[in-house]
C-alpha cells in the first residue's frame, strides 16, 4: 500500500490496465469486486478493520470445530431474495441452507403482554384483551380486535418505540375501521380461530395498508419480511459467504487501511489514508466506495457536487444492538422451545433460540449459544451507549426474568455484543426510508447511487432493498454495471452478475 499506482501514460486506458480500487470488504465491495474482474477489470480491495464482512458478523464462542456462534450481524435470507440465493448456490453454500424460524412461529416461546410473560400457544387472549382495553367503547367485531392484536404484537416485538406509538393511533383513528368492512375469515388460524394470517390479509387487501401512518407503512414491509415463513439461515455461519467470495477475489485485499478522504478529478481519484505525518495519498483509475454515508460525511470530501454532499447527508441510519450469550446448556429446549424467538420486551424486545441443530457439526460440550437480545431504533440506542460490562449484566439480569435458568450459577460462560450505531465503521445497522413514500425514496435512492466522475458508491444504503444481504448485492451490480459503461473496452463484455453467467 505504500507505492501509488502511477497513471500510464502515452496509451487509451482499456479495462485490462484499469485498477478499480473498492473500498469496503463487506458484501457490496466483495461481490462487486468478484464481479469487476470477471468483466475485465484488475481489482484491489480496501478494508479500514481487520476483517471482511461489514454487516455480516458472525461471532464463535471459540475456535474448536463445532463451537457455537451467534449473527451479531446479518441472519436470515428471505427467499424472495434471488439476488443473494443465487450467489449462496454460486458458492456451493446451498448445502447450508436451513429454514430460519423467526418470531411468532415457535408455540412455546414467549410474548411480553400487559399479564406477563405468556406462551405464544397461551397468547391470544391476552393480545385481544390488551388491544381491547386500549380501544375502550369502541364495538368492533371479535376478528377485527384479532387482526388488531397480532399486528399490535408483530410492531410491538419489532419495530422501535415511536412506530410502536403511531401503531395504536393508527389502530383507533382508521386502521380497525377499514377491517372492520373487509371479510377477514378466511385468514383466521388456530383451532379457536384467534390468531390471524397477518401476511396473507394485507396481500389480498393492500387498501388496508392505507390506515398505516406514513413511517409506519414505511417500515412495515420489512416487519411483515422479519416475521415471514420464508426465511432461511446458513447452518454453517453467514460468515461463509464473505469468506467463499474473498477466496474467489484475485485482486489483493488489504486490511487496516483507513480511508480519511477523496478527492475527485476529471480523469482520476485521490484516496487519503491515515492523517498526521504518516497520511498517505493514492492516485487511483476508479473508485468503488461502499461506505456507508454516516461514516462517509465525517471524511474530506472535495470535488462532490452539491446535490452529491446534500444526499449523503440526508440518508439516515438506524441503530441496531445485538447482545449474545454463551450458556453451559441449551436450557430452553427442556421448556420445548426448539428455535424461533421470543418477544421479551423492556429494554431486551428480541430473543432467539437456535434451533436443535444449529450448526452442522455442533458439540453440545462446547454449550450454546442464545441470541438474548436484539433491538433496533431507540431500544438499541439505549443498550448500545452502554459500556460492554454494564450492558451485558443488564441483558443477563432482564432476561433471567424470563428464564430464570439462565440465573443459575455457572450458566453463562461468556456474553458478546455488538453495537452497530456505535460502530466506527457503520455508525448504524441499517439505512432507513420510514417516513417516505415511495416515490421519495427512490430519488434519495438514485441520487445516492450518482457517480461523481471516476467516483462510484454502492452498499445498502444505494439500493431499492435497504436493511438486508440483498440490497448490498443489488447496489454492487448496479455500480459494476455503471463503471463498466464508462470504462473502454476492447469488446462488448456481458453484464454483471450471475444470471448473465
Amino acid at each position: 500500500m505504500s507505492q501509488q499506482h502511477l497513471p500510464l501514460r502515452g496509451r487509451r486506458r482499456t479495462r485490462a490496465n484499469s485498477t478499480v480500487t473498492v473500498v469496503g470488504a463487506g458484501m457490496a465491495g466483495l461481490v462487486a469486486a468478484y464481479e469487476l474482474e470477471r468483466i475485465g477489470f484488475r481489482v484491489e480491495v480496501v478494508e479500514g478493520s481487520r476483517r471482511l464482512g461489514g454487516r455480516i458478523r458472525t461471532h464463535r464462542f471459540g475456535a474448536a470445530e463445532g463451537a457455537p456462534f451467534v449473527e451479531l450481524g446479518a441472519m436470515r435470507i428471505p427467499t424472495a431474495h434471488h439476488r443473494t440465493m443465487r450467489y449462496v448456490e454460486h458458492l456451493g453454500l446451498a448445502d447450508q441452507v436451513r429454514p430460519f424460524t423467526t418470531l411468532l412461529s415457535e408455540e412455546n416461546a414467549f410474548l411480553a403482554t400487559s399479564a406477563g410473560h405468556v406462551r405464544l400457544r397461551d397468547a391470544p387472549r391476552a393480545l385481544i384483551a390488551d388491544v381491547r382495553a386500549s380501544l375502550p367503547g369502541a364495538g368492533y367485531r371479535e376478528e377485527t380486535v384479532v387482526f388488531g392484536a397480532w399486528l399490535a404484537a408483530v410492531v410491538d416485538a419489532v419495530a422501535p418505540p415511536s412506530l410502536r406509538a403511531g401503531l395504536r393511533a393508527d389502530l383507533a383513528r382508521h386502521l380497525l375501521g377499514l377491517v372492520e368492512d373487509v371479510d377477514v375469515s378466511p385468514y383466521l388460524v388456530g383451532h379457536a380461530k384467534d390468531r390471524i394470517d397477518v401476511h396473507g390479509l394485507f396481500a389480498a387487501h393492500p387498501g388496508i395498508r392505507a390506515g398505516c401512518g406514513t413511517r409506519l407503512n414505511g417500515f412495515l414491509d420489512d416487519i411483515l419480511t422479519e416475521t415471514s415463513p420464508q426465511l432461511v439461515r446458513l447452518a454453517c455461519g453467514m460468515d461463509q459467504l464473505v469468506q467463499r467470495l474473498a477466496a474467489r477475489v484475485r485482486g489483493p485485499i488489504w486490511f487496516g487501511q483507513r480511508v480519511t478522504g477523496f478527492e475527485v478529478a476529471a480523469d482520476h481519484v485521490l484516496v487519503r489514508f491515515g492523517g498526521g505525518p504518516r497520511a498517505a495519498v493514492r492516485r487511483c483509475d476508479y473508485v468503488l466506495c461502499t461506505v456507508p454515508f454516516p461514516v462517509l460525511r465525517r471524511l474530506s470530501l472535495t470535488g462532490f457536487d452539491e446535490d452529491k454532499l446534500a444526499v449523503v447527508r440526508e440518508v439516515v441510519s438506524c441503530p441496531a444492538t445485538k447482545v449474545a450469550v454463551h450458556c453451559r446448556e441449551p436450557f430452553w429446549e427442556r421448556e420445548g422451545i426448539r428455535g424461533g424467538a421470543s418477544f421479551s420486551g423492556g429494554r431486551i424486545r428480541q430473543t432467539y433460540y437456535p434451533s436443535a441443530s444449529a450448526g452442522p457439526a455442533a458439540d453440545p460440550a462446547q454449550g450454546a449459544a442464545l441470541l438474548a437480545s436484539y433491538t433496533i431504533g431507540e431500544d438499541a440506542d439505549h443498550l448500545g451507549r452502554m459500556p460492554p460490562a454494564v450492558r451485558h449484566r443488564t441483558v443477563v439480569e432482564e432476561l433471567g426474568r424470563m428464564h430464570p435458568q439462565l440465573l443459575r450459577r455457572g450458566m453463562v460462560r461468556g456474553v458478546a455484543s455488538l453495537a452497530w450505531g456505535e460502530h466506527p465503521w457503520t455508525e448504524g445497522g441499517c439505512t432507513i426510508r420510514w417516513g417516505q413514500d415511495a416515490a421519495a425514496g427512490e430519488e434519495q435512492r438514485r441520487r445516492a447511487v450518482r457517480p461523481q466522475r471516476r467516483m462510484f458508491f454502492a452498499g445498502e444504503h444505494c439500493a431499492t432493498e435497504p436493511a438486508w444481504i440483498e440490497g448490498a448485492v443489488e447496489s454492487a451490480l448496479e455500480a459494476v454495471d455503471l463503471i463498466a459503461r464508462h470504462a473502454p473496452s476492447r469488446a462488448v463484455a456481458p453484464r454483471a452478475g450471475l444470471e448473465a453467467a
